[in-house]
């Protein structure tokens, strides 16, 4: 037996524990030990049943996915090689559950033929996750046990269920209450008085309500409509089929070759790139894990609008009290009434119970006293987007707040070090750039002025984590990671509508791709105003700024977007389907001709080329900068931020995958064509590209 599993009998049963911390992952570690205790307990005479437990928190989490693709998923024996030896064991076999089983702890509990576990465990297969599906037998054993409905409901969502749900599925054959070992063995014992032996599910058929065919083609319509670009959940359907239509070894194979085919896919490295990046973005090199971090009790958050009370939800949805400050009644009466009406419509969708609303609600304190803030451990400005205006608020807070409190600001594109200049107390200030709306969206760019201090970096990380965001962080310049980026998609979607295309086009060709919605609509829902306003002070700031001026004839008309119900598009609000205009269309044909610009037939191809390789451009000039600590930061703030698909890994993923050395070369094409002195390929991309790098190491 290895060290990672250790064997015992029990007045003739046989108990196999998994101790391999912190989930009892499958690696090449556990699995011989594993191996070696069915064998063990089948041979021995004395032994008449067997029961496989891990710890009360952890049955076990699965395959070990930092051995995917690697020497180490090959060693013997294979989870499927156990799976084989749990269905030869001539002895009842149980599974002993704790906390949960997942993945590969699952389809070792499936190869089990019985399965106790204690209260509330989870059990699941969220392989599809990590753009893969259960690759030892789960998706041909879970169909048989809880029927092909829920199986697929199951292993497309990856969402686990609870041990008392399962014990109604069948998936669990008793609860146990107390010590779960002891139960186990009760149980082992309840089989041998009932003269009760291996019970294989791979003996057992599918359950399907109604007609096989018309089952399938309906799940596969729901699965694909839900499951845009990602490939593994219609394999899962396809191989629940198998399950269904297919003796149990002809399923099983055929799970295993789409199980090989995922693994090897770029959908899946993607999201297992996106896995392993989320868990990087709170490790910075200059500041070591143990850092004493400051005690978060109580937070303020200035400005009650639709922003500063998104920021406000998230501290009561942690349960840290927050006081949400305006300068009058009024407004701050209709943030307060948009926070509440936030949390009704997750009552109402059964998201939220009605108790705990009124918990987070209690937690809210509104005010119009600036003087309320003294109290508090971290203050968050949120007030409008101008320098003048916030150095104004800081220069106040810095009065108001008590020592040794955090001072944030949620500033999306301006320099955090003028801002902490006018305080005495600069290594106190920090940006914390929430995304709208921000008690939805995951990102939180934690900005690092000159002078902040470690101790503030590392509290405003771990409070990240704590309300539930990604934290990543930035240095300081102009637009930090995200908008920095995001200004170069937008200058040339605005450069493609100078070429010839439509708005509607560009929005397309980009929704097509992946993107959860085009450069234009994601423009009218932001409000074209603010990107206005950020082009009028480039104008002044650089005399070189190179932007298409379309965008400005569309604001100076008032089109600001769906809050005025036209922008790019037209709205008839309150519904926010963009609506192609023809006012827009003539306001870009003027554009053209009064700028003697030659229009041309775009591909749909070039379109998202174009978009994308400026984002990767300018990321390879924020990575050199030092402004992101690594290029999977980059990845994580615009899948998170800015609805970049994950199953592409985000933008420095995608352009490995496609190869530097081809980026470089559309770039190189692309300055030579309409504003190409838009286009300066990044040093770093160019010695990435011509040494066969990549950005993620």
């Amino acid at each position: 037996m290895s060290e990672a599993a250790s064997y015992s009998v029990r007045d003739g049963v046989a108990v196999i524990t998994l101790n391999n911390p912190p989930v009892n992952g499958l690696g090449s570690v556990l699995r011989p030990g594993i191996m070696q205790g069915i064998k063990n307990a089948d041979t021995d005479a004395a032994v008449k049943a067997l029961v496989i437990i891990g710890s009360a928190k952890a049955f076990s989490g699965g395959a070990d996915i930092r051995e995917f693709n690697t020497p180490k998923m090959n060693v013997p024996p294979s989870l499927p090689e156990i799976n084989d030896a749990q269905d030869q064991c001539s002895k009842p076999m149980i599974a002993a559950i704790g906390g949960f089983a997942l993945g590969g702890g699952l389809e070792l509990a499936l190869g089990c033929h019985y399965r106790v576990a204690l209260p509330k465990s989870q059990l699941g297969l969220p392989e599809v996750k990590l753009g893969l599906l259960p690759g030892s037998g789960g998706t041909q054993r879970l169909p048989r046990v809880v029927g092909a409905a829920q199986a697929v409901q199951m292993m497309t969502t990856g969402n686990p269920v609870p041990a008392e749900k399962a014990l109604g599925l069948g998936l669990v054959d008793e609860i146990v209450q107390g010590d779960l070992l002891e139960g186990a063995i009760s149980f082992a014992r309840k089989l041998l008085e009932q003269k009760k032996g291996p019970r294989r599910i791979r003996d057992q058929s599918v359950k399907i309500d109604g007609d096989p065919k018309a089952f399938f083609d309906k799940a596969r319509a729901e699965v694909g409509k839900a499951s845009r670009g990602f490939p593994a959940p219609l394999e899962i359907v396809a191989c629940v089929e198998a399950a269904a239509t297919k003796p149990f070894d002809e399923g099983r194979r055929e799970e295993r070759e789409r199980f090989k085919f995922l693994v090897e896919s770029n959908e899946s490295m993607a999201l297992r790139h996106m896995f392993f990046a989320e868990r990087q973005t709170t490790k910075i090199p200059d500041v070591p894990e143990d850092t004493p971090t400051r005690e978060i009790r109580r937070a303020a958050v200035i400005g009650a609008g639709t922003m500063g009370g998104g920021i406000a939800m998230n501290f009561a949805n942690a349960g840290i009290p927050v006081s949400l400050m305006d300068v009058t009644d009024e407004a701050v009466r209709k943030g307060f009434e948009k926070i509440r009406g936030n949390y009704a419509a997750t009552v109402s969708k059964g998201r939220l119970k009605q108790e705990e609303m009124d918990k987070r609600i209690a937690l809210i304190k509104t005010t119009t006293r600036l003087e309320d803030a003294r109290d508090a451990d971290i203050v968050i400005e949120a007030v409008f987007e101008r320098m003048d205006v916030k150095q104004d608020m800081f220069r106040k807070l810095d009065a108001i707040a008590k020592p040794g409190a955090i001072l944030a600001t949620n500033t999306s594109t301006l320099d955090v070090n003028a801002i902490a200049a006018v305080t005495k107390r600069p290594q106190d200030v920090i940006g914390t750039h929430f995304f709208s709306p921000a008690n939805v969206m995951r990102l939180l760019e934690v900005v690092r002025g000159a002078k902040t201090g470690k101790d503030v970096l590392a509290t405003t990380m771990k409070l990240g984590k704590t309300i539930k965001k990604v934290p990543v962080v930035s240095g300081v310049c102009d637009g930090f990671i995200g908008n920095r980026m995001v200004e170069k998609y937008g200058q040339q979607s605005l450069f493609l509508i100078d070429e010839g295309c439509t708005p509607q086009q560009v929005d397309a060709a980009a929704y097509q791709w992946g993107m959860a919605m085009g450069p234009l609509a994601m423009g009218d829902m932001a409000g074209l105003d603010i990107g206005w306003e950020i082009r009028k002070r480039r104008y002044l700031e650089r005399p070189n700024f190179i932007y298409s001026k379309v965008g400005d004839r569309v604001c100076e008309l008032g089109r600001y977007g769906q809050k005025t119900g036209k922008g790019w598009y037209r709205y008839e609000l309150p519904n926010r389907t963009p609506i192609p205009d023809p006012e827009v269309e003539e306001i870009i044909n003027k554009y053209r001709a009064e700028n003697n610009i030659k229009t041309r037939s775009i591909s749909e191809e070039e379109m998202v080329e174009r978009l994308i390789y400026a984002l990767v451009n300018e990321a390879a000039y924020i990575l050199e900068e030092g402004i992101a600590l690594r290029a999977s930061d980059v990845d994580m703030v615009y899948l998170t931020g800015y609805g970049f698909p994950a199953w592409r890994g985000g933008p420095m993923f995608y352009a490995d995958t496609v190869g530097l050395d081809k980026v470089l070369a559309a770039i190189e094409r692309f300055q030579k064509g309409y504003r190409g002195d838009a286009w300066k390929p990044a040093p770093l991309l160019v010695r990435l590209a011509r040494q066969g790098g990549k950005f993620n190491g």
